[in-house]
């Protein structure tokens, strides 16, 4: 009985905290969509501060990879939010700017840095995004077709694995009723035989 008891009593605790748990969720929604602002600051501070640092350390290699982080960065965002990606892409695309000469002084002759700060500057960043939105679709699309590909002709080769085992099936059936045929007729021959006949 006291088992009983505590059962039903912990299955009422377990209700009021879930209960708890739904009140409390509307609050913690609305502070994860102010984040997503906060979230977008925060990445263009890490960039920011990751590209100063190598244009103070003179590291072009270096300064090229926090450059392509920056645009793999534009791509995780605009999965999420585009508008939050043309946000980011503004507030770096002005950072650049503001600090292209130390920039070219970094590069020199290293064409890729020059090619990559120009593929994030010279454009509005409402462009850039659209166009690696476009860069995106594009490459999902071509991975739907892969996969559709790859379906057909899963679906072709179980459909000829399917005709070769009901051939195979067949070709057994016949054989043993060819065998069960010489059987009876080697019988036949035997008891033909056996009477003489």
């Amino acid at each position: 009985m006291k088992k009983i008891m505590f059962i039903v009593m912990a299955a009422c605790a377990i209700g009021f905290t879930s209960c708890g748990n739904k009140q409390q969720q509307a609050p913690a929604d609305q502070i994860e969509a102010d984040s997503a602002v906060v979230d977008i600051q925060a990445a263009f501070e890490a960039a920011k501060s990751q590209i100063a640092e190598q244009i103070e350390a003179k590291d072009a290699g270096k300064l090229q990879a926090a450059i392509e982080a920056v645009k793999a960065k534009v791509a995780e965002i605009l999965q999420q939010n585009p508008e939050a990606a043309k946000e980011y892409v503004a507030k770096v695309q002005a950072f650049l700017k503001e600090n292209a000469e130390q920039i070219k002084a970094v590069a020199g002759d290293n064409g890729a840095i020059a090619a990559a700060v120009s593929a994030l500057t010279e454009a509005p960043a409402e462009t850039i995004v659209n166009t690696l939105s476009s860069a995106v679709g594009g490459v999902q699309e071509a991975a739907e077709q892969a996969a559709e590909g790859v379906k057909g002709a899963a679906e072709d080769a179980a459909a000829a694995a399917q005709k070769a085992a009901e051939e195979k099936a067949n070709a057994a059936k016949e054989e043993a009723k060819q065998k069960a045929n010489e059987a009876i007729d080697a019988a036949a021959s035997d008891a033909k035989k056996a009477l003489g006949l």
